[in-house]
């Protein structure tokens, strides 16, 4: 099974100033979100990864050097448009607060597979969702079943990846909450995806390590069945 470390990035000026970044060019993370990066890869040296992928948005790739950085030898750096921002269009830096009144924000929290954001470059979040949902499935093909990597994305990116995970329609998307640095686990089988973490910001490590030796539990979710029960963890 292929394991996806899903990380979104830490806080940014943005995010600070409450205002939608979406591709706004010179978005950095701010001294909280280097704090943050900072001790999510430190938690996450343990875990080997295959690779690092990012979004080309300059808050996830300095999230994803601090993930490499914290490893010896560094694992390769992918750059995939696919795991990019969702292009907000004419709300792109506009304050969160006026978007809230805008009339389009209750089809965007309501029914946001029909939402289209306006402008030249606005996109449909129905067309985010199914380009970062194929970029994951394209580097799990890849990489290979054994592989466990990182995805450096954003919010509405990885909520988009894991309701698809779960079997959600994108409308119900918006009850997912993944916060700054926090990570998602989703493990793809042959049968089956299966949400191993969501949003943590904390947890221990230890169960995302390769195991010594095949448990039942691993026996079961390498085929994509689930444990009757739900096993011992």
């Amino acid at each position: 099974m292929t394991t996806v470390l899903l990380v979104r990035h830490g806080r940014t000026t943005s995010n600070a100033a409450g205002t939608l970044a979406g591709w706004t060019p010179g978005v950095r993370l701010d001294d909280t979100g280097h704090g943050q990066a900072q001790r999510l890869a430190e938690r996450l040296a343990p875990v080997p990864l295959a690779t690092v992928v990012t979004s080309p948005l300059e808050r996830c790739r300095q999230t994803a050097a601090y993930l490499r950085a914290a490893r010896d030898p560094r694992p390769t750096l992918h750059v995939d448009k696919g795991v990019g921002e969702c292009r907000y269009g004419d709300w792109t830096g506009k304050a969160i607060k006026d978007l809230a009144k805008d009339p389009m924000w209750r089809v965007v929290q309501d029914h946001p597979s029909a939402a289209v954001f306006p402008g030249d470059d606005g996109e449909a979040m129905a067309a985010m969702s199914a380009r970062a949902v194929a970029a994951v499935r394209r580097w799990n093909e890849q990489l290979g079943p054994e592989a466990t990597y990182a995805v450096v994305s954003h919010g509405d990116v990885i909520k988009a990846i894991t309701a698809d995970a779960l079997g959600l329609h994108l409308d119900s998307f918006q009850r997912l909450h993944v916060d700054p640095c926090s990570v998602t686990v989703i493990t793809y089988t042959p049968r089956r995806p299966f949400l191993v973490r969501l949003n943590d910001v904390g947890g221990d490590v230890g169960g995302l390590l390769p195991p010594a030796k095949t448990t039942r539990r691993k026996r079961a979710t390498a085929t994509g069945d689930a444990v009757v029960g739900g096993g011992a963890g």
